[in-house]
């Protein structure tokens, strides 16, 4: 598979509304593996006070949070999936937010780009960050 380009992006101004917007953050694929990117940067989202989500599908618990094992299970209000899997399972993922109705934020990851994913998740209402850091991005706006 060819390496993609984001043509679907959030803006710096957007990205910084994001984070002020934001409270709660299912994170796919979060690895209970400490030296894991994805748990290093659940740990430091968690760290400036937001309310993660583990999603994976192994594990109880994962930085003190209960584990789920899709989308779907988790109750309540999620406001941002942020998704550290390949591009090819991103468009499964978009179309659990779709079907939730309550994520206003689709979050992919340094690396991960799925244009067509990102214009379904655009269409329904959500801002789209594509091949970003969260981790990096909240860092930089302090």
């Amino acid at each position: 598979m060819e390496c993609e380009f984001p043509t679907i992006n959030a803006d710096p101004d957007e990205i910084r509304d994001i984070f002020k917007e934001v409270k709660t953050i299912a994170v796919i694929g979060l690895s209970p593996d400490a030296t894991k990117d994805s748990h290093r940067v659940a740990k430091y989202l968690q760290s400036v006070g937001y309310k993660i989500i583990p999603v994976y599908p192994k594990e109880e618990t994962i930085l003190g949070e209960k584990v789920y094992r899709s989308l779907k299970e988790i109750p309540g209000q999620i406001d941002m999936v942020d998704i550290f899997r390949k591009p090819a399972a991103v468009g499964p993922i978009v179309e659990a937010c779709i079907k939730r109705g309550d994520v206003k934020v689709v979050w992919l990851q340094a690396g991960i780009v799925n244009n067509a994913a990102a214009e379904e998740a655009k269409k329904a209402g959500m801002k789209v960050v594509q091949s970003r850091c969260a981790m990096v991005d909240h860092r930089n706006l302090a």
